[in-house]
């Protein structure tokens, strides 16, 4: 089969479309014939270098396909868990010490195929593409997590958004407004806010021109927001922290512009103002949030769908930010 390997963590070169033996499914495990694979920041991540990946890697955590021993149209939970640690037995297998991604802790999903427990192979309509499946279960299930069980986001609510074209992004502002919340979204380029706004946000700010501050302040007459969504991290955590409320609360998920901010401690404790980190979810979650999209009522944001051979292309627009929402590698 043909998979995007990284044998030594580098640059664009060090992505290798290349010929890989094929996965042996153990004993109550399938084989997803992949059809598509999408792309997220955690491939990025891996391809320059992360310690706990063991390399050479296959990369890619979301996958779409037919399942060989069954015919059944299904996508991939993206991750794994020992199932019998407190954290697995209490439901909750994101917290799991021996949590496994594909294509971070073992080998992933943009490959011809892959293999799987049963259970994490789910079954998906007839009428969802491939490539909106595989675009939806790593950023769906991150952002319900963070927004629905770890944030606690609640009706009537303002949240502000930043990087809101982001894959992430484009399924929070779909969460938040089916939460019932007002959301001001950020966004770079005119571009981008078009397609945010047409998501459904109520506000979407140009962060390459306005002062996100001071329109926060505007916005919300002086108070600021209940919540704010940041996964840039060092460019923004502290105008987020600037734009919460007393008592408001932050979520990260991520961290793509660097992981050591300056933070001023005293707009914490001062204004006793909520950090939460929120890393992908559980089965449970996955499954309510994917009922969402086989319901129609929300649906993946899916930029462009590019050949497995382009690869390093798909690595390059991820890196320029020049993309609203998910790319997708047809396999």
């Amino acid at each position: 089969m043909k998979a995007v390997r990284v044998a030594t963590p580098g640059g664009l070169e060090a992505l290798r479309v290349e010929d890989a033996p094929d996965p042996a499914a153990p004993p109550g495990w399938l084989t997803l014939e992949v059809k598509a694979a999408s792309v997220n920041h955690l491939d990025l991540w891996v391809r320059r270098g992360l310690p706990i990946a063991t390399y050479p890697i296959t990369l890619g955590s979301d996958a779409a396909g037919v399942v060989r021993e069954t015919g059944e149209r299904a996508l991939l939970n993206p991750a794994l868990s020992c199932g019998t640690c407190e954290f697995c037995a209490a439901g909750d297998k994101s917290m799991c010490r021996d949590y496994a991604v594909y294509g971070e802790h073992r080998d992933g999903a943009q490959a011809g195929l892959v293999v799987a427990p049963r259970a994490s192979l789910i079954p998906i309509p007839d009428d969802l593409s491939f490539e909106e499946a595989a675009a939806a279960p790593l950023v769906y299930l991150t952002a319900w997590r963070m927004l629905i069980t770890r944030g606690r986001l609640r009706a009537g609510e303002d949240l502000l958004l930043w990087g809101a074209a982001a894959g992430v992004g484009t399924a929070c502002v779909q969460l938040a407004k089916l939460a019932g919340a007002r959301v001001i979204a950020t966004a770079s380029t005119d571009a981008k806010a078009a397609r945010v706004a047409a998501l459904g946000a109520d506000v979407v700010l140009n962060s390459a021109r306005e002062d996100v501050v001071a329109r926060i302040r505007e916005l919300t007459g002086k108070r600021g927001v209940d919540v704010v969504v940041d996964y840039v991290g060092k460019d923004t955590w502290a105008r987020s922290l600037q734009c919460l409320r007393r008592g408001g609360r932050l979520l990260t998920c991520g961290a793509t512009s660097g992981h050591d901010p300056v933070e001023d401690l005293r707009h914490v404790f001062y204004r006793q103002l909520e950090i939460i980190g929120s890393t992908m979810g559980s089965d449970r979650e996955l499954r309510d949030v994917l009922g969402l999209l086989f319901k129609k009522r929300i649906r993946p944001v899916v930029d462009v769908v590019l050949p497995l051979a382009d690869v390093r292309e798909a690595h390059r627009r991820l890196e320029s930010r020049s993309t609203c929402g998910k790319i997708v590698l047809r396999v």
